[in-house]
């Protein structure tokens, strides 16, 4: 890995297109070790009710999904290849980045590792969902910014627009980061450059693109709102202490990487040479303070970090550029070790390379547990991003021994009725092969999809064993499962329901379940 001691910003080292290409190449590897995520199965649902919107995330993912129905598949690889390649595609982001504030070929290769190193993006990358590609929008338009700054051509507000458009219709938390990169110009001399009328074309160009789902929650009634409130105030989320939060950023960025990217946000604010970049420093501050103040989950954060990777490339080679020739090359490959230790140290639990009762006695050896986003992954023997896995399969064979028990007249009026979006969208996803018709649920966007023209005479019931079901005349116990290390709520029995007392296309507003 050669220095380039000229800082050509055209072109990047080989090293970085193999790291990412490495990287890419183990989520792949690993795509069939344990099971469908959740969220996946959902997003595959949403992809047959194509909209503008949904209750619980703006359209794109629905629509990445439809694309990837139609073209790979739906098999394991096919649906991770998605989020993998979105990974190899942050990680050469992260080092173009730091290209373009002037790091040489050893800067850009270390901040290409550097990308690499977070345990939460391990995880995120191995789950087909908006979170994969959220990084790229963010970084995407802290790139454009970063070009206008160095060449004063801000016609490239119009790209800023085209990402921040793009990227709303991912997540909407694309809108806090683009507001905090304005404000960090607001805070420097590089105020100048937004005194221009393209910064409002960018600002039309974004609106426009993320109008029509603008639209879609005006006519909806803001559901998005509506389920963040719910969320709020049922305390369905963990709420960190400061103490925590912190530890935990720490944690989910890999301890070890943590001097080159403190490093990087030092650069920002003291180097001499990064001066006219100061932005990126406060804007990384102004989101990690605005998801601390407001409680967000500890990983909202994660994508600002691209910011401080980059910059921890080129902090790192300054550093030793200083330093004498020998020290140089005793310290450089020192650098590279000490981030593949870090990344091999962590990877059984943010990749899942072992098998179950491997990593269960890996886990056990850990200094330290997992964080729990939400308080109903309490007590749980895995992580939540491994125990999702898990379950369905099982719990859609269960579903299927007691449709199948019924007679086909029975059948033909038996509705599905699943406590979650996740036990809903695994019947549609694996129902298929067992002659399951498709669920219903009143969680989130399923209950936008409504009752599919049932009554409710005859209802399977997933996943509400523990409630009480005084309106349905016989309620029994129609099938036991049990996945060993999912949660407890997805083993509960399934339920076989006759008589309900109200009629499920009357009386559906009744099951609506936002949170």
């Amino acid at each position: 890995m050669s220095e380039n001691n000229s800082n050509d910003r055209q072109s990047l080292s080989p090293w970085v297109y193999v790291i990412a290409l490495v990287y890419f190449a183990l989520h792949l590897a690993t795509a069939t070790r344990y099971g469908y995520f959740r969220d996946a199965l959902y997003y595959i649902a949403c992809s047959y009710h194509l909209a503008f919107g949904y209750v619980d995330q703006p359209p794109l993912i629905a629509v990445l999904a439809w694309a990837a129905r139609h073209s790979l598949g739906t098999s394991l690889p096919a649906l991770l290849f998605w989020p993998a390649l979105a990974g190899a595609g942050r990680i050469v982001l992260v080092a173009a980045f730091s290209r373009e504030m002037g790091a040489g070929r050893f800067g850009t290769t270390l901040a290409a590792l550097l990308a690499a190193t977070p345990a939460v993006w391990w995880v995120i990358d191995h789950q087909f969902a908006m979170n994969a590609l959220e990084p790229l929008f963010w970084i995407g338009c802290a790139y454009v910014v970063l070009r206008i700054i160095r060449t004063g051509n801000t016609k490239w507000w119009i790209a800023f627009g085209a990402i921040a458009g793009l990227g709303l219709e991912n997540k909407y938390s694309t809108a806090i980061f683009a507001c905090a990169l304005l404000l960090g110009l607001l805070l420097t001399p590089q105020r100048s450059l937004l005194r221009t009328p393209w910064v409002l074309a960018g600002a039309v160009l974004a609106f426009l693109i993320f109008l029509p789902n603008l639209i879609w929650n005006i006519q909806h009634h803001w559901p998005f709102l509506e389920l963040m409130h719910n969320i709020r105030v049922t305390g369905k989320d963990v709420i960190l202490s400061p103490g925590a939060y912190f530890a935990q950023q720490l944690l989910m960025m890999n301890p070890l990487s943590f001097p080159f990217w403190f490093g990087g946000l030092l650069f920002y604010f003291f180097a001499h040479e990064a001066k006219p970049y100061r932005a990126f420093g406060w804007a990384f501050l102004v989101t990690v303070g605005f998801f601390f103040a407001t409680h967000g989950k500890d990983y909202y954060s994660a994508p600002a970090y691209g910011l401080v990777l980059a910059a921890g490339g080129i902090a790192t080679e300054r550093v030793l550029q200083s330093r004498k020739a020998k020290v140089q090359a005793a310290l450089k490959p020192l650098s590279f070790a000490w981030l593949a230790i870090a990344i091999t140290l962590i990877l059984p639990l943010v990749l899942p390379v072992l098998p179950l009762e491997a990593f269960v006695r890996y886990q056990s050896h850990l200094p330290f547990k997992p964080a729990k986003s939400e308080r109903s992954f309490e007590g749980a023997v895995l992580p939540q991003y491994y125990a999702d896995e898990l379950p369905w399969q099982n719990l859609v064979a269960a579903v299927a021994r007691v449709y199948q028990s019924l007679t086909p007249e029975e059948q033909k009026k038996t509705a599905i009725f699943c406590d979650n979006y996740g036990q809903a969208a695994a019947v549609d996803f694996f129902g298929p092969q067992y002659g399951l018709p498709k669920a219903i649920s009143g969680h989130q966007n399923y209950f936008l999809w409504g009752p599919r023209n049932y009554t409710g005479e005859i209802v399977i019931i997933v996943g509400q064993a523990g409630d009480r079901h005084d309106d349905i005349a016989s309620v029994q116990v129609a099938a036991t499962q049990h996945t060993q290390y999912a949660f407890w709520y997805e083993n509960q029995p399934i339920l076989l329901g006759r008589g309900l007392q109200w009629n499920l296309k009357d009386g559906w507003a009744r099951v609506k379940y936002w949170r």
